[in-house]
């Protein structure tokens, strides 16, 4: 799933993860996940306003993670892949860290 970060100011990042998202990943009542930001894991609190319009993750390891990797981008949002690795268990990585998948490459016709 891609979510993007999300600023509430200098020192606050977190990530909005989306209404969609949070009905399709999130059994609703859980309490807790782990995300695992390269070689850290960690373990994040959801509130219950999660499910109910503000679905949002913050945390003070996970923002000093994401303002690491998008240094310079405070103030603007940043697309993040959110991959399912087990029960409650993400993996989040920036997006263009992801494998592109390859396409049929069209020859080009010389005129």
């Amino acid at each position: 799933m891609v979510v993007k970060t999300q600023s509430k100011g200098h020192g606050v990042t977190g990530l909005h993860v989306g209404s969609g998202n949070v009905r399709r990943y999130f059994p609703k009542g859980t309490k807790n996940i782990e995300l695992q930001l390269g070689h850290l894991r960690i373990q994040c609190g959801l509130k219950p306003d999660f499910w109910q319009g503000q679905p949002e993750i913050y945390d003070p390891r996970l923002c000093a993670w994401l303002e690491s990797k998008n240094h310079g981008t405070a103030n603007r949002t940043v697309p993040m892949a959110m991959i399912p690795s087990g029960e409650n268990s993400f993996q989040l990585q920036p997006v263009s860290a992801l494998p592109r998948p390859r396409g049929k490459v069209s020859p080009v016709s010389a005129a």
